[in-house]
């Protein structure tokens, strides 16, 4: 099997290469820095078949060149992504929101866009979001709002790549052990590691699942407050802010 995945050089995406190559599959790693790709490379030498892509995902005409030169993918899981948080309203910068959804939703669409033309019957479109996106948690304001867009994309790309044979599968984790989270100031409940992550995605898109949650109880707690009327949601929200 194909494999390309994007943020390969770092946390989710990184474990995800060694854990595909290691079992034995093609895997096509995309980052946007030849250096980490590269030392990417040297540690996983001789695991197996590793071809390193780079290219940036905010880069439109880049991605493009660099994902149409690619042939017979079998599957792709985009998990290239960032976080900024917002302090403080007076924080809310139109530039901050801008590099947020450059790289968390216009970079999916700009793979989404390269990628699809090497996508055959039986292909596997993988998406990562966040759970973050279920709730209007304070200082998420850019990314949970790109992580929600992005995963209102993936349910329509459903709709419509079904015809073509190709199934998209959306996944939200929940906190997971990363140099991204690693910068968090908060309690992260639930936090699972990289290798955690990767099986729970794996085995997730072997099980053929349209969408895919951990760790679960977390998922299960995030939905039940998803299902809740929106005033007791923002109630919530306000007394974790004052806690």
């Amino acid at each position: 099997m194909k494999v390309l995945i994007t943020g390969a050089t770092s946390g989710i995406g990184r474990q995800l290469v060694a854990d595909y190559l290691a079992a034995g599959e093609t895997v096509y790693a995309c980052g946007r820095s030849e250096a980490k790709l590269q030392s990417l490379q040297e540690e996983l030498q001789g695991q197996g078949q590793l071809h390193l892509v780079p290219f940036d995902v905010t880069d439109h005409t880049g991605t493009l060149i660099a994902l149409r030169q690619l042939s017979e993918i079998d599957c792709v899981i985009l998990s290239a992504g960032v976080c900024e948080y917002i302090d403080e309203p007076s924080d809310i910068q139109g530039p901050l929101f801008q590099r947020v959804f450059a790289a968390n939703y216009f970079g999916v669409v700009n793979c989404v866009e390269g990628i699809i033309p090497q996508l055959s019957e039986g292909a596997r479109l993988v998406i990562i979001d966040s759970m973050a996106r279920l709730f209007p948690f304070t200082r998420a304001e850019a990314y949970a709002s790109s992580k929600a867009a992005v995963h209102y994309l993936a349910n329509t790309l459903k709709v419509d790549l079904a015809p073509a044979g190709v199934q998209v599968i959306s996944v939200s984790p929940g906190f997971v052990s990363t140099p991204m989270t690693s910068k968090n100031d908060f309690a992260m409940p639930m936090q699972v590691t990289a290798a955690e992550a990767s099986n729970a995605i794996r085995s997730g898109i072997e099980k053929g699942k349209h969408q895919i949650y951990f760790p679960r109880l977390f998922g299960f707690i995030m939905r039940m407050l998803n299902a809740l009327p929106l005033g007791l949601q923002l109630y919530l929200s306000k007394r974790m802010k004052k806690g």
